[in-house]
């Protein structure tokens, strides 16, 4: 079993900046991917950011390129979305996600364990 805790979520204006936390324990898997998920309200929950901890690869969605960093510290278990110059388009529930290399292509697979999720707010 895989516990994910994350947090670091709030209220931000157009062009500022945030980090959020992801906590991981329980089964520590040589390599796995760890995906940043978002769902803004009314909409499908979407992948935005992962990194393999296999080889720390980083993937990005086309919306968050140059603008979205995601991060790990591997002595901790501790994983980071670093997001600069928000959009009011970056709001929604920020969701955890930790499976299998095939996570990493930022869709939901079988085997997927899910935070709780942390809310992002994004205003002018």
């Amino acid at each position: 079993q895989v516990q994910l805790v994350e947090s670091g979520g709030g209220s931000v204006q157009v062009g500022g900046s945030l980090r959020l936390s992801c906590a991981r324990t329980g089964y520590n898997f040589n390599n796995h991917c760890v995906v940043w998920f978002r769902q803004a309200p009314g909409k499908e929950r979407k992948g935005v950011a992962g990194i393999y901890v296999g080889n720390n690869n980083t993937y990005y969605a086309d919306s968050v390129k140059g603008r979205f960093t995601i991060s790990l510290d591997t002595t901790t278990n501790m994983y980071y979305l670093h997001i600069n110059n928000s959009q009011p388009e970056d709001t929604g529930m920020y969701y955890c996600a930790s499976g299998p290399f095939r996570l990493c292509t930022l869709e939901p697979v079988t085997g997927t364990y899910w935070g709780q999720g942390t809310q992002v707010t994004v205003s002018s």
